[in-house]
């Protein structure tokens, strides 16, 4: 498993959102689903799976929180990999557009020859675009944060705070806004990229009005092997106290991180339901995890 995962949070629809979505991505598929019971919402279907090979957790757990643009996927077509880039591009984006919604219509621009935003029928969003070979390669899914509102401006900081909370990082591309482009404020960031444990996401300042802000819809799973890995990035991604419960924690630019035990996805799946009941009960207590306690829920001690 990855060091980070993105994790999406659905109502009822996270199995049917994953069989989607492995329909539409090429050499994808599901690799995992299981169902805890008797949490605060009801029983929850947690979904593991890959598209191209990037992974992806999922969970329905009621209508709590809805998945909305702050946090959309890149999709990189690269004519340099695929002769066929351009037409894949195409038809991966009429497959996304069924009953789904058009943020930015498919089409050039000064930045691609080639790209669009889309909202798909689950509420999820995804930039696709025809790649320029040229530079550094980029993998075929990216996420991107979209800082507005409260956090406008802020994008170029929580890179670099990013970068210094893990140990394996690298900055990549930092384009900012230059003067007289309003409603763009100047050196906010047009677009950058940064790499986080082999694992790349972009970030970008959006100026004016949105009905929309990160919030715990989409989140990103920091995997960890150790109770001193908990406690650091615990430590260094906390910042909302009510917001810390099940290993979930809000940073200080409201990105949702879930700081999760390696250990804990072999205690929910032994296939024993009581095992798995006393580990689910165990957790749902827990702020920050704590992998003596969860060891001791699933021993039965």
């Amino acid at each position: 498993m990855p060091k980070i995962v993105p994790h999406l949070w659905f109502d009822k629809e996270a199995v049917a959102a994953a069989n989607f979505y492995v329909k539409v991505f090429p050499n994808s598929k599901i690799n995992s689903i299981q169902q805890i019971k008797d949490t605060p919402s009801g029983d929850c279907d947690i979904v593991s799976f890959e598209l191209n090979g990037f992974s992806f957790m999922s969970i329905s757990a009621g209508p709590f929180f809805k998945i909305n643009p702050s946090i959309s996927f890149f999709v990189n077509f690269d004519p340099s990999k695929d002769k066929n880039a351009k037409e894949n591009l195409q038809k991966m984006w009429k497959k996304l557009s069924e009953n789904g919604k058009v943020l930015m219509p498919l089409e050039k621009y000064p930045f691609s020859e080639l790209y669009g935003w889309i909202q798909d029928q689950f509420g999820l969003s995804w930039q696709l675009i025809l790649t320029n070979p040229a530079g550094e390669e980029r993998p075929f899914i990216a996420p991107c944060l979209l800082f507005v509102g409260k956090s406008y401006g802020h994008a170029e900081e929580a890179l670099n705070y990013y970068l210094s909370v893990f140990k394996n990082s690298k900055k990549g591309t930092i384009q900012r806004y230059p003067a007289g482009m309003p409603p763009h404020t100047e050196n906010t960031l047009m677009f950058g990229d940064f790499k986080l444990e082999n694992r790349w996401i972009a970030a970008m300042d959006g100026p004016g009005t949105h009905d929309f802000a990160f919030n715990e819809a989409i989140s990103f799973i920091v995997n960890c092997d150790s109770q001193e890995e908990i406690d650091y990035f615990w430590k260094k991604l906390s910042h909302v106290k009510e917001s810390e419960q099940c290993g979930w924690c809000k940073d200080k630019f409201g990105i949702s991180w879930q700081i999760n035990p390696n250990v804990l996805g072999k205690y929910l799946s032994s296939g024993n339901p009581e095992t798995t009941q006393r580990v689910t009960q165990a957790f749902l207590k827990m702020k920050k995890f704590t992998i003596a306690e969860l060891k001791r829920a699933f021993e039965g001690k």
